[in-house]
């Protein structure tokens, strides 16, 4: 080889390795956490390298790709999953743009979301959605019919009920919960490890099934500054849809599928920032198990929460809430932060909460512009009955300052919260109180 040619070769050289996936540098581990149960089944240093991948479509604005998932039933495994990140920006290969990164987890019968990543990339971020049943969306055709996926020659797990609970009998390998969590945290690493994405700023967020391994996996990998479950919870022994589910396995079956995969073991060792969001008649996460969940993180972490009186259950309305893209914005850009009410309580016929201050620094303070309120609402339900059949009432409330106050819900109230919406229409909740 000539010089000339061998110096073009080199700075070709160059060129790919600027552009390629960092895989050759040492993959930040997810640090210990004391507050994991010791029978967390996951080798979680193995899930902080990133994966192998292949891409499946690299020209296209959201590409396409398949990376290495666990082993199922003595055999490797591949997951498909898209990926994408703003295009507008200038490209300098020795010097790439650095986007946040999120991770997208869809819900029972969904699959990886082409629509969803392009609505991140939308916002200014690097996302990649993967699919969890071990297939793939048909391309050009509608991803929310399961009719439209095609099963994956190495693929693991299907995410059917047999997956999910009767598995439990066998080993950890055979179930879609092992599965599910690992190829999640997988996607995490193997995005980190791409040069356009800041391993300073990624989220998580997930819908329905996807809201459950969300609580898993911000308890599992710490390496997330922040996580929005939507939907799904933990505790599903008790007040879910699930909880036939569970229950009806012999007992030590049901013991174990709680101790290993249900999210209330996991979410007392979530450290990143965290936002629950749900409807007040969801079919599937009852309202007194997503208070446990709330309250099952630990108080020293962020924290806040949006209930939404007859939520629709589902993918596309899962995603299209304003405030999971604010609190996300909040914690990985320092953007202004979501309201957040605190203390509710009833003092006679009276009711009263408090707006916390984002911060107690002053000066720290100055530089956020803080959301106006433009109203607040009592919500609350006289039921008992199955959660999604009860009938929800608002009363109004006064804002002055940081205090909230007003009239308060009828003796027979069994569940009442606070709303408050900013002057940019969204919404937050108070805790959820519960009248036994």
């Amino acid at each position: 080889m000539n010089t000339v040619r061998q110096n073009k070769f080199l700075v070709a050289l160059f060129v790919l390795c600027m552009l390629a996936p960092s895989h050759l540098q040492a993959a930040e581990l997810i640090k210990p956490n004391p507050c994991l149960p010791k029978t967390t089944p996951w080798d979680l240093k193995e899930l902080s390298k990133a994966p192998k991948f292949e891409w499946v479509d690299q020209i296209s604005p959201v590409k396409s790709l398949t990376y290495q998932g666990l082993d199922y039933r003595g055999e490797p495994t591949k997951v498909f999953a898209y990926y994408g990140f703003p295009q507008s920006a200038k490209r300098d290969p020795a010097n790439p743009p650095h986007f946040p990164g999120i991770v997208l987890i869809h819900g029972g019968g969904g699959t990886a979301f082409r629509e969803w990543v392009e609505l991140w990339v939308s916002k200014g971020y690097a996302a990649i959605a993967m699919d969890l049943a071990g297939s793939q969306p048909v391309e050009g055709k509608n991803p929310h019919d399961r009719k439209n996926r095609t099963r994956l020659t190495e693929g693991g797990p299907n995410q059917s009920h047999v997956e999910k609970f009767d598995a439990i009998k066998s080993d950890k390998s055979e179930h879609w919960c092992y599965h599910a969590p690992a190829n999640v945290i997988l996607a995490h690493s193997l995005i980190r490890s791409f040069p356009e994405v800041d391993q300073d700023r990624t989220a998580v967020t997930g819908i329905s099934w996807g809201g459950y391994l969300t609580c898993i996996v911000a308890g599992l990998d710490n390496r997330f500054d922040a996580a929005v479950p939507v939907y799904g919870c933990g505790f599903l022994d008790n007040h879910s849809v699930f909880e036939k589910s569970i229950t009806k396995l012999p007992s030590e079956d049901a013991k174990r599928w709680m101790q290993l995969y249900d999210p209330g073991q996991y979410l007392p060792a979530v450290q990143m920032p965290i936002f629950f969001v749900n409807g007040t008649n969801d079919f599937a996460y009852w309202l007194s198990a997503y208070q446990k969940s709330y309250e099952a993180v630990p108080e020293s972490t962020p924290r806040n929460i949006r209930i939404q009186v007859n939520m629709p259950h589902g993918h596309p309305p899962g995603w299209a809430p304003q405030e999971i893209a604010d609190f996300i914005n909040e914690k990985l850009n320092n953007s202004a932060p979501l309201p957040l009410i605190q203390n509710p309580i009833i003092k006679g016929k009276r009711v009263f909460a408090e707006l916390a201050q984002p911060v107690q620094d002053k000066k720290v303070l100055q530089q956020y512009v803080l959301r106006k309120i433009k109203k607040a609402v009592l919500q609350y339900t006289t039921d008992e009955g199955p959660n999604h059949e009860r009938k929800w009432y608002s009363i109004p409330l006064q804002v002055e300052g940081m205090k909230i106050s007003g009239d308060a819900p009828p003796e027979k109230t069994k569940i009442w919260f606070i709303n408050v919406t900013d002057e940019t229409g969204a919404t937050t909740s108070s805790p959820l109180m519960m009248n036994h």
